[in-house]
């Protein structure tokens, strides 16, 4: 079973695809592969920051559940 790469390796990853599709120096097929694992890598990037989001917007409530965090106004 293949460990899950962190967010970090996966843009490193899509960092370095983009730079070679850039140099256009890539034969077709290679950039058609190269272009799709990109596309695959910039999803996976997108998915774990939505995830990160959704965590940072929650609070631990004192029993234990999370929930949204809501700032309470004293008037």
């Amino acid at each position: 079973m293949e460990k899950e790469k962190t967010f970090e390796s996966n843009l490193q990853e899509l960092e370095l695809l983009v730079r070679e599709l850039e140099t256009g120096n890539v034969p077709l097929e290679d950039a058609i592969k190269k272009y799709t694992d990109a596309m695959e890598l910039a999803k996976n990037c997108s998915e774990k920051l939505n995830e990160a989001t959704a965590k940072v917007n929650k609070i631990l409530a004192s029993n234990g559940e999370l929930k949204d965090f809501e700032i309470k106004e004293e008037n």
